[in-house]
């Protein structure tokens, strides 16, 4: 497919945004003291950092997928006030500060809270423990898997499903082979963008985690109490903050690459 040619103009802002982009990080790549770097990043704080915000990513992105995947499926067949008060939940993380949001769970979860001290008495305590990190970063991180996967679903032709139910498949059948397959680049690209944004929450996972070595202090957390104490090793986390997050989103966007896209 030929697609039509943009005006010319348009370079000029995209350029700008480019370097607007490009430049704070081309800065912090020559300001990284490469030959230390892995004297740095082999330090007991850095390495437990890095492994726990590795484990807890990888649990928040489940959970997202878990419970987000079907929100967004309900979300997409909604329609009327329920609709709206369904979004408006699942989207709200997604613009609050990540401080406010940190504070609504210790409300809501902390060991004095009801909620929380239901669980803490059935021997579930959350706050300040690895759990209340992955909680945390699920609850700032799983809205932008139902963004992406809702879109999708809405986008998406009726046709296949309507084709397999006229045939005789069930719900379950059509939506496992038709309506997951014909998502399922969203679903990768939401998963991707849940756990980059759980690699790199902080006020969250600050306040209602705290910030305990090994336990609850993520790779951001460590960043910024280096910053005041190690320039280097905050700048030397930082950039492999930085590398993890473009291998995963580079690795999702040639993953789920139309094959039209190419044309």
């Amino acid at each position: 497919m030929i697609r039509p040619s943009l005006p010319r103009w348009v370079l000029v802002p995209a350029g700008a945004a480019v370097l607007f982009l490009a430049v704070p990080l081309l800065a912090m790549l020559v300001r990284v003291p490469w030959v230390a770097l892995p004297t740095l990043l082999a330090s007991p704080a850095a390495v437990d950092a890095l492994w726990l915000s590795l484990r807890t990513c990888a649990l928040t992105t489940v959970l997202s997928v878990v419970l987000g995947l079907p929100l967004a499926l309900v979300l997409s067949r909604s329609r009327g006030r329920w609709a709206v008060v369904g979004r408006t939940l699942a989207t709200v993380p997604m613009v609050l500060p990540p401080v406010v949001a940190g504070l609504a769970l210790l409300v809501a979860l902390g060991r004095r809270a009801p909620l929380g001290g239901w669980l803490a008495a059935h021997g579930v305590d959350l706050a300040f423990t690895t759990g209340a990190v992955v909680v945390a970063q699920t609850f700032v991180a799983m809205p932008y898997l139902v963004v992406a996967v809702e879109g999708a679903l809405r986008s998406a032709s009726d046709e296949y499903g309507v084709a397999a139910a006229t045939l005789g498949a069930g719900p379950t059948t059509v939506l496992r082979r038709v309506t997951l397959p014909l998502v399922a680049p969203a679903v990768a690209s939401g998963a991707a963008l849940a756990f980059a944004r759980a690699l790199g929450e902080f006020g969250a996972t600050l306040t209602f985690a705290g910030s305990l070595q090994g336990t609850t202090r993520t790779l951001p957390l460590e960043i910024y109490l280096q910053r005041e104490v190690d320039t280097d090793t905050a700048i030397a986390l930082s950039v492999v903050l930085i590398v993890l997050a473009a291998v995963l989103v580079a690795g999702t966007a040639r993953f789920t690459k139309r094959p039209w896209s190419e044309t």
